[in-house]
């Protein structure tokens, strides 16, 4: 046996031709389903990332398929999206064709790696096929009152011209893919209400096995808030400002402090809020809109930065307080966000830290109306809660107090009332892109917005099209696509131009796996209700918010919808680290760091890789890459096969009833089943690096016992065939090779995985260190169930105890059972 990359191919075809990896639908009580992020399929070959994600969790599935579950773990290809389409046009090369080659060599390589995965099961979102359930999944959401439309503020990429979801303007404010600088823009948009199921959001995280870092993350984003929403009206030029209907144009904050609400000295809108152009003064506009401009150019993610300077322009007009019906000054300030409530806020800079840095800049009044819980006056701002001063009548209450009682009276003239508030905002889907899911919807000038009917689903995408950056969406340029005829009344009509953004195509797709080739329904309820929640969902750490939040509302929205009985869509979620340059740095080609698996593929196997990706990492923390590391996995593998070739010709043993009547002996059996545990417990729990450590530890113990004169041969093939079953997970083709050599006539993964036996946990005796004042003098085997007193008489029973006292006295013996004895000794 010589492990190489010939033994891989070797086994890849085995287990294709004996369908290892398919899944038994009639054994679902056993089911597990295990599900990786599926990913992008670029023109890049699969990177080190791919590899540490899906190897290993394919590993974590290897070992459940021998405790007895039966696995499912599909795997598919998030396939639409805008890198397609940038490289269409530098390249002319049309997004079909070059995603439909990628996902072939993609899965050829998947294939390579041995992974167990049920590809009978597969999906690509770019198929019609499936994006016609994502159509159709839109119209459910939009009959439901989920799916709706209006003009918003977005991020626009002036060169990519398209709008970009938040993850994908990077920290320095430039567009992910081409690095230019994102502007702010109000576009007509289509959004899914995803602010209805908030509250059920938050609620749920607690229940489910996650990390706790996500779950922060999770919570953080939904951000609920309990206050009060109060009503500022306001005036320009000296005139009340009114709304569309007549009435006093309504200013509605909301604030968790309404104690504080008679220090406002100022309201703060944000610059790209609809109601900031109702509040310009003419001879303000020039400075604003200047402002407004500048605005765009930055994220929200600076904006709302505490350590970003504050900026602002004064808008020209005034708002009337509630209740002092004083006037106050109107500002326009980019910390505020648009889409946080209606884009205005009551500003306290006696109370808060960024209001007071406005106000300390720009000179603005700072009135103090909170002490102490004391009474006493401290530094400004002074954030926490206490006693209500300079505030009429609320004097002297303290601030819970004084919030509900202001909020009261304020209600009491429709001017204010509690409510829970939400920094989630609602799901902006629209994209003006030709890559994605034709939104399914149908404008007519008789009948306005019309769903496309079910039976017309899939709206397909049109082939002949012109990727040219000009701000509209490509599909404009097909002007088959675009013109259509309206389903209610007959009459020409044109068709939505841009397409869904593609997390919503991956919002749903573990449900879609479950039933990939049905062409009647989304999928079987009964199907999918038995095989999910997902038991295990593993991917990278920076999908932590969106994606893992846009799965979880369209659980809740498909559960409503009477498809599913269950809530959540991942009931344990497992994140991987990121595998590091061995300069320790990101790897990029800029720096010239990257890690081919292909290279280290062809020289020792795959087995090798994967070895190296389980033992030299922590799954999820990662860490520097190093040649040095993947060479000593080269080494360990050698020296298994040695061990291997060595013990092939001993007759395999129809029983374990062993002769154990040496210590020796003893103490392999006691490794072996140690062995067992701790390999069994790290590799549920994805510390794969400490599970490859205890094997490497049974290695070195078998090859001890080997050199021993009076050896059980049996024992010996027994802890081999063990340490290869312990492998097999992590090393699958190569243990599938030496269970062959020893004579194993199936699938090493048909074979149930060992289990630890409790009585050979337990060593007849252990070592202790025996120290005087501290100094180690000796190490003793000693029974392992000896008490205190048993263990001091084995002490000083031995020959030299008398010379490790030199003469002095014991003051103190202190016995820890299993690990020492300490004599102090004067």
């Amino acid at each position: 046996m010589a492990y190489s990359t010939h033994i891989d191919r070797k086994w890849q075809k085995y287990w294709d031709e004996t369908k290892l990896a398919s899944f038994n639908e009639e054994n679902r009580e056993k089911k597990l389903y295990v599900l990786e992020m599926f990913s992008y399929p670029s023109g890049s070959n699969l990177h080190i990332g791919h590899w540490y994600n899906y190897s290993l969790a394919d590993s974590y599935a290897r070992m459940k398929k021998m405790q007895g579950y039966e696995v499912f773990q599909p795997m598919g290809f998030d396939a639409f999206g805008l890198p397609a389409e940038n490289y269409a046009i530098r390249t002319g090369i049309h997004p079909k064709d070059s995603t439909e080659k990628n996902i072939e060599t993609m899965t050829a390589q998947l294939k390579e790696m041995g992974g167990m995965f049920n590809w009978d099961y597969t999906l690509s979102t770019c198929d019609p096929e499936y994006y016609k359930w994502t159509q159709w999944l839109f119209l459910k959401l939009y009959e439901r009152g989920l799916a709706y439309r209006k003009k918003a503020p977005v991020n626009w990429c002036p060169s990519c011209q398209t709008v970009l979801a938040n993850e994908q303007v990077m920290a320095d404010g430039s567009c992910e893919r081409c690095a230019s600088e994102v502007e702010k823009k109000s576009l007509t948009q289509w959004f899914f209400k995803i602010t209805e199921y908030a509250q059920e959001l938050l609620d749920c995280l607690e229940d489910l096995d996650w990390p706790t870092p996500t779950k922060k993350i999770q919570e953080n984003w939904i951000g609920r808030s309990e206050g009060s929403t109060i009503t500022f009206t306001a005036e320009k030029e000296g005139k009340p400002i009114l709304d569309a209907q007549g009435k006093p144009l309504a200013l509605n904050v909301f604030t968790t402090r309404a104690d504080t609400l008679l220090g406002t000295t100022y309201l703060t809108v944000a610059p790209d809020a609809e109601l900031c152009e109702h509040l310009i003064a003419e001879d303000q506009r020039e400075l604003v809109e200047a402002y407004q401009d500048r605005a765009k150019h930055k994220t929200d993610i600076d904006r709302m930065s505490t350590v970003t300077e504050k900026t602002g322009v004064f808008s020209g007009s005034y708002a009337i307080h509630p209740v002092t019906q004083k006037k106050i000054p109107i500002w326009v300030g980019d910390y505020v966000i648009a889409s946080y409530g209606e884009g205005i806020v009551m500003a306290v800079p006696a109370h808060d830290e960024r209001d007071f840095e406005f106000a300390t800049k720009f000179n603005l009044p700072i009135e103090r109306v909170i002490l102490t819980p004391d009474g006493e006056e401290a530094e400004l701002p002074y954030i926490d809660y206490g006693i209500v001063c300079n505030s009429g009548k609320y004097d002297g209450l303290d601030s819970e107090t004084a919030r509900k009682k202001i909020t009261e009276d304020l209600a009491a003239k429709g001017m204010a009332e509690e409510k829970i508030n939400f920094r989630l905002r609602d799901w902006l889907v629209s994209r003006q892109r030709y890559w994605g899911a034709p939104i399914p919807i149908i404008y007519c000038d008789d009948c306005g917005t019309v769903p496309v009917p079910e039976e017309d689903l899939p709206v397909t995408l049109p082939y002949d099209v012109k990727f040219t950056p000009d701000g509209d969406s490509p599909l404009k340029t097909s002007e088959e696509f675009m013109n259509c005829t309206c389903p209610q009344c007959g009459k020409p009509a044109r068709r939505e131009a841009d397409t869904l953004d593609t997390f919503v195509d991956s919002s749903w797709y573990m449900f879609r796996y479950v039933d990939n080739k049905n062409a009647e329904e989304v999928f079987s309820s009964d199907k999918v209700n038995a095989l999910c929640p997902v038991d295990v969902y593993i991917g990278g750490a920076e999908h932590a918010a969106l994606h893992l939040l846009y799965a979880r509302f369209f659980s809740k929205a498909i559960r409503d919808m009477g498809y599913v009985d269950f809530d959540e869509p991942f009931t344990r979620l497992v994140h991987q680290g990121t595998i590091l340059g061995a300069d320790g740095q990101k790897m990029s080609k800029s720096r010239e760091n990257t890690i081919s698996p292909d290279d280290y593929i062809r020289e020792g196997g795959s087995d090798i890789l994967r070895l190296y990706l389980a033992f030299g990492f922590a799954f999820i923390d990662g860490g520097p890459w190093s040649d040095d590391g993947i060479r000593a996995i080269g080494r360990f593998v050698h020296r298994v096969e040695t061990l291997v070739n060595e013990v092939k010709e001993i007759p395999k043993r129809t029983h374990d009833n062993f002769a154990l009547d040496t210590k020796e002996a003893k103490s392999l059996m006691h490794t072996i089943h140690y062995t067992i545990d701790q390999v069994t417990r790290d590799a549920e729990r994805f510390q794969f690096n400490t599970s490859i450590a205890r094997i490497m530890e049974l290695l070195n113990e078998i090859n001890s016992y080997k050199t021993r004169s009076n050896l059980d041969r049996n024992l010996l093939r027994f802890s081999v065939e063990q340490m290869i079953m312990l492998l097999a997970p992590f090393a699958p083709h190569f243990s599938e090779e030496a269970a062959e050599i020893l004579g194993r006539k199936e699938s090493i993964f048909l074979a149930a995985w060992p289990v630890a036996d409790e009585q050979y946990l337990i060593l007849d005796e252990v070592e202790i260190a025996v120290q005087v004042n501290g100094r180690i003098q000796a190490r003793l085997m000693v029974p392992s169930q000896a008490d205190k007193g048993t263990i001091l008489d084995i002490v000083k029973s031995q020959p030299d105890f008398s010379t490790w006292l030199n003469g002095k006295s014991i003051v103190k013996e202190i016995v820890v059972p299993g690990r020492l004895v300490n004599l102090v000794v004067k």
